[in-house]
């Protein structure tokens, strides 16, 4: 039995377009993945405002880089990890360039190190918002510099997971937001996104 860590935010929880509601086990990417073995086990890790350096003044508990260390050690051992985390980073109350997310990204991956050599990590970088995501009947905590700014994170990530040795995703690449809510997936990107990482971890021999 193989063990993966799913460590992100709420496209990880499974958060339904434009509601507060979840997607249920069968649905999210998460339990989609699991499905694919019958060898695999899936440790779900996903919190909805979860970045990866920043503290929510308003939700506390939401940075990633602190979280790690009590989570690796409650799942401990593991064969390999997925982090997508940066969508939330983007906002505009932490004004942070895609440079300054991609440092945060790297305070994770210090401590996912700890657990687990960088031929195990899968480091993705998020989808892609959308044009108006920031508009207020969709989520006016982001603004137009943000839409840039997520995008620019696959080079970003992409450049950090070559330096590192990890292996590297971009979600952007096989799912688009839901035109819902411009931010999240839908039942169908969870499932094109479950059999995009599958494919990648069996290229890292992870499953």
């Amino acid at each position: 039995m193989k063990s993966i860590l799913a460590f992100g935010d709420s496209n990880t929880w499974g958060l339904i377009p434009g509601s507060k509601e979840r997607y249920p086990w069968t649905v999210r990417w998460t339990g989609a993945l699991e499905r694919r073995s019958s060898s695999l086990r899936v440790m779900e890790e996903g919190l909805c405002g979860r970045t990866t350096a920043f503290e929510d003044d308003l939700r506390p508990g939401r940075r990633g880089a602190s979280a790690l260390p009590m989570i690796l050690e409650s799942h401990h051992p593991l064969d390999a990890a997925v982090v997508m985390l940066g969508t939330n980073d983007c906002k505009r109350v932490y004004s942070a360039s895609e440079d300054t997310i991609g440092k945060g990204m790297e305070l994770c991956l210090d401590e996912l190190e700890k657990y687990l050599p960088p031929r195990s990590i899968l480091l993705v970088s998020p989808i892609w918002l959308g044009e108006e995501v920031w508009k207020p009947d969709k989520d006016p905590e982001f603004g137009a510099r943000s839409v840039l700014t997520c995008r620019r994170l696959k080079e970003v990530y992409g450049r950090i997971a070559k330096e590192r040795g990890t292996a590297f995703l971009a979600a952007s690449d096989y799912v688009l937001a839901s035109e819902a809510d411009e931010e999240h997936m839908d039942a169908e990107g969870h499932r094109i996104f479950a059999a995009a990482v599958y494919e990648k971890l069996r290229e890292m021999n992870a499953v």
